[in-house]
């Protein structure tokens, strides 16, 4: 036998729009610091990518007493597994290298890449373009 109460009652309108609008409240709070939290953690995963390249091809470069040509050498010549990807562009194909006649040092014998940027036009939270770090 099932009883019955005679003053139950489901919530009204009115309490179902309050809790709408707090988790309305909520949610417009957390989307944004959630945006800002993904962008801030491709900018280090850029940086991170940006120093190692730059690390590699200087290493690279005295190394071998001539600068890569490209980075693929610096995959063929078993300074990375692969070449990274740049977060903001998601290919490894983007990157901007930069090839100049500098040397590094007396014993270089040929120029090659000296630097390299990210392939993005997009402007990172420090106000500078991703593609000047």
């Amino acid at each position: 036998m099932v009883k019955r109460f005679k003053n139950t009652r489901g919530f009204t309108l009115l309490e179902l729009m309050v809790v709408i609008s707090v988790i309305t409240i909520l949610v417009s709070i957390a989307v944004p610091t959630y945006s800002r939290a993904i962008i801030r953690a491709k900018e280090a995963v850029l940086r991170d990518n940006l120093f190692t390249l730059r690390t590699l091809i200087n290493e690279y470069t005295l190394d071998k007493q001539r600068a890569p040509q490209s980075l693929e050498d610096l995959v063929t010549a078993g300074y990375l597994k692969t070449i990274p990807e740049d977060p903001f562009t998601n290919s490894n194909q983007t990157w901007v290298v930069e090839q100049e006649d500098v040397y590094m040092s007396a014993d270089q014998t040929q120029p090659g890449i000296s630097d390299v940027r990210s392939g993005s036009d997009q402007t990172g939270t420090d106000g500078r373009p991703y593609n000047t770090w």
